[in-house]
């Protein structure tokens, strides 16, 4: 899979720009729970005050609290309020704007609550943790007047001792509390505070989450770009690299296997990619991101997390062990089941032929099972994962809940704190639930990578050499053969043997032998469709190894044993060898091929649309067709695989006398079947097992081969053959 990510390096600063944003849509992701704890917190149970810096207190009020205070303490609160109003003959001081709100709050904090604690013990039997023995029917605030600065120090220190304690979260709502007294007594209306409050954080949170999936959009669609950019990238790596091969890779890896390759294998790398940049890099961020949130909440509680995310990684290995081997094997029944079904595409007509349909259909069947099964494998396993997922998660929620119920209690946390505690836990399992489920896709992905990557890195057997060498324009369209031997890969003997043999410009030669003699592997060496095992091939008067492989098979025109034609028009397939030519040249081509009479029948004439494969033409009118198009070239070399062999006598005969008027200077090579297509040769070949086994005219060779003398009396008679 890594291999693949090279292929981003254009897309770099794609990759950066995702990063940059996953790590801003964290941030706000890992920002709402502090807001959800502070509505809770602040909003509903402290009624809109979030700390004690109380905005505006009575006169009274603000001398009794700085009396509980040092002289360092008195000076800053005094300097920090100034007189804005009055109320039922009270003088009103507000905070002034520029006050550090949070140095307020620590100051005002603890006199509050000794205030606080005081008022609920002169007001009932309370039995909170701080008490005063007060004289009869004093107040605090009044013993406080009456105390020396000594007797108040000392009282103070006593307080110190017995509220020290008591947790933070206790005092700042004890302080609270008593900030909301105070507003009430001066005629502050606190619904108004606790609803805008509530307004002002909700909006807070309705503009991160916006925000939060603006950015997620952006990062989806950044991503679906670069890795739709990557799969274009692969598939023309994939489709250029398989375009180059020889026959042997395409045999090596089959039609079938290069299809999913091409197809399937870089659909499931482009999808995975997708995911992968949102989540591989999203899920460390925001996991390592929400214990560091989580630990501030309440350290106490970091092994719940721990646990969780053990647990986790248990399931997601284990499953991983299981299903990987199952990946492997179903990318390969793809591969068979693609096989199998164009096998019977391609042989319908054969298949009904024989009325074997139910075979065939079994044969598929038992394909498409063998992939089902496999799938059906990987999916159960991997549906065991959701349900255990969902279980690991309800049962840290139960277990936060109970610690935290025990925290509420005790006053070390708040009911807030818990519910934000909860959400930075799911982010975290919900990060490694999402790198679960990459587990699910990568590994299939990874061995589809693995497939396109095998394809783009096969060594090329058919290449061209560092040091080119140009043709030799004295010996234009000459092909000669010196001491030429052929193995195919992994062969255990040669199919062709220490061949010699020259053919010239201006003549035909024609190669005739039985079934397997080796006549199709011989000229498929001149192309280089193959390459020679042994000896040397000239071309021109130059070995083709040494040569450019576009401008060797520019020089050839080729026609093989199956007429293969495109999609498009009967023009289109005739310039498909030279876009340049005119609709003359095309004219002339179809005339030579004896094509011309059944073109101009169709709708359109040459402009009529082939379809795939060129089913829509018979036989004979795909090989006249293929014949054209190879004319229309003009090239040196003419090279005719059996190209004839659906034609009739009397076409055949025609098309051999026109062809001839227009190759005089050119070399044409014949691969034939039939006696009577190569009887007029120049040269005729005869190999039997690879080997040549004589040369010369028809007249000659009936005179002193055998193998030849045989081949023709097994097709015509002796009167034929004399007449011929």
């Amino acid at each position: 899979m890594l291999k693949v990510f090279k292929y981003l390096k254009s897309s770099i600063f794609s990759v950066l720009a995702i990063i940059l944003l996953l790590f801003v849509q964290a941030y706000l992701d890992l920002t709402l729970p502090d807001y959800t704890s502070k509505i809770v917190n602040v909003g509903v149970q402290q009624g809109g005050i979030e700390n004690a810096a109380i905005e505006k207190i009575g006169e009274d009020t603000l001398d009794t609290l700085i009396l509980l205070m040092d002289k360092n303490d008195q000076k800053y609160i005094i300097n920090h309020y100034e007189k804005v109003d009055t109320y039922k003959g009270e003088k009103i001081y507000e905070l002034k704007e520029d006050s550090d709100v949070n140095k307020i709050s620590s100051i005002m904090a603890k006199p509050m609550m000794i205030l606080s604690y005081a008022s609920q013990e002169s007001t009932s039997s309370s039995n909170s943790s701080v008490s005063f023995d007060l004289p009869e029917g004093m107040t605090f605030s009044q013993a406080l007047g009456v105390m020396s600065d000594t007797e108040r120090s000392h009282m103070l220190k006593q307080v110190d001792k017995k509220i020290k304690d008591i947790p933070d979260t206790i005092i700042d709502q004890a302080a609270v509390s008593y900030v909301k007294s105070e507003y009430e007594r001066i005629g502050v209306d606190t619904d108004h505070i606790q609803t805008m409050y509530i307004l002002k954080v909700g909006l807070i949170m309705l503009g991160i989450a916006f925000t939060a999936m603006a950015i997620g959009i952006l990062i989806v669609f950044i991503g679906s770009r670069m890795a739709a950019r990557l799969a274009k990238t692969l598939r023309h790596k994939v489709f250029t690299k398989v375009v180059g091969f020889s026959k042997n890779e395409v045999k090596a890896y089959g039609q079938s296997s290069l299809i999913t390759r091409t197809t399937n294998d870089v659909q499931q790398v482009q999808m995975v990619v997708v995911f992968l940049l949102r989540v591989v890099f999203y899920a460390p961020i925001i996991g390592i991101g929400g214990v560091m949130k989580a630990m501030n909440t309440n350290a106490d509680m970091t092994y719940i997390i721990g646990v969780a995310v053990a647990a986790i990684l248990t399931v997601v290995i284990t499953l991983f062990a299981v299903a990987m081997p199952k990946f492997n094997r179903v990318q390969k029944l793809i591969d068979k089941l693609n096989l199998v079904t164009r096998e019977i595409l391609s042989g319908l007509p054969v298949i009904r032929a024989f009325s074997n349909e139910k075979h065939e259909e079994e044969r598929f069947e038992e394909a498409n099972k063998r992939l089902t099964k496999v799938n059906l494998f990987i999916n159960r396993a991997m549906s065991f994962m959701m349900p255990v997922m969902m279980l690991i998660m309800n049962f840290v929620c139960l277990v936060i809940v109970y610690q935290g119920a025990k925290g509420v209690d005790t006053g070390a946390m708040q009911v807030g704190d818990i519910m934000a505690y909860i959400q930075y836990t799911m982010q975290i399992i919900m990060a490694f639930l999402m790198i679960s489920m990459m587990s699910i896709m990568l590994p299939r992905a990874n061995v589809s990578a693995k497939r396109i990557m095998e394809i783009i890195e096969t060594p090329d057997t058919i290449y061209n050499s560092k040091h080119l060498v140009e043709f030799k324009s004295e010996a234009r369209g000459k092909v000669e053969f010196k001491n030429v031997s052929f193995r195919y890969p992994d062969a255990d003997y040669d199919v062709i043997t220490d061949i010699n043999l020259i053919a010239n410009p201006g003549e035909t030669t024609a190669f005739i032998g039985s079934t397997g003699s080796g006549k199709s592997t011989l000229i498929n060496l001149i192309p280089r469709f193959y390459d020679v095992t042994d000896g040397e091939l000239l071309v021109d008067g130059v070995n083709v190894k040494e040569v450019d492989l576009h401008e060797l098979r520019d020089k050839i025109g080729f026609v093989p044993q199956k007429g293969v034609l495109f999609t498009g028009t009967i023009r289109d397939n005739i310039r498909y060898g030279n876009e340049r030519i005119t609709d003359d040249d095309i004219s002339k081509a179809l005339d030579v091929s004896q094509a011309t009479e059944f073109v101009s029948k169709l709708k359109g004439g040459i402009d009529y649309d082939i379809s795939q494969g060129g089913t829509n033409v018979s036989g004979g009118q795909k090989q006249r067709l293929s014949i054209a198009r190879a004319i229309a070239k003009n090239p040196d070399i003419y090279v005719f695989d059996d190209s004839f062999s659906a034609l009739d006598f009397k076409t055949d005969a025609k098309l051999r006398g026109e062809l001839a008027k227009i190759t005089k200077d050119k070399t044409v090579l014949i691969v034939a079947q039939r006696i009577s297509t190569i009887m007029n040769a120049d040269k005729i070949v005869v190999l039997d097992e690879g080997r040549v086994v004589g040369i010369g005219t028809h007249k000659e060779l009936m005179k002193n081969c055998n193998v030849y003398k045989e081949i023709a009396l097994s097709q015509l008679s002796k009167e034929e053959l004399e007449n011929a």
